[in-house]
């Protein structure tokens, strides 16, 4: 799991925070690039095309099988 800064600095972009968080939200191959995984810095889900709820639950179930 990386906020979207963490993105943003890996690619060189760190002021472009906003600009990952809008790819994210608009990923249409989730099963290519896993956006799930990038969170607000609060730790919060943010955004994500098939809604937050989803996006919690891949984050649980991930969570619970590397546990």
């Amino acid at each position: 799991v990386a906020s979207y800064g963490d993105v943003a600095a890996g690619i060189g972009r760190p002021e472009a925070a906003r600009a990952v968080a809008g790819a994210v939200a608009r990923n249409r191959v989730a099963w290519l690039i896993p956006c799930h995984r990038v969170i607000r810095k609060v730790g919060e889900t943010g955004g994500y095309r098939w809604g937050p709820d989803r996006k919690r639950a891949m984050l649980a179930w991930e969570s619970a099988r590397s546990a």
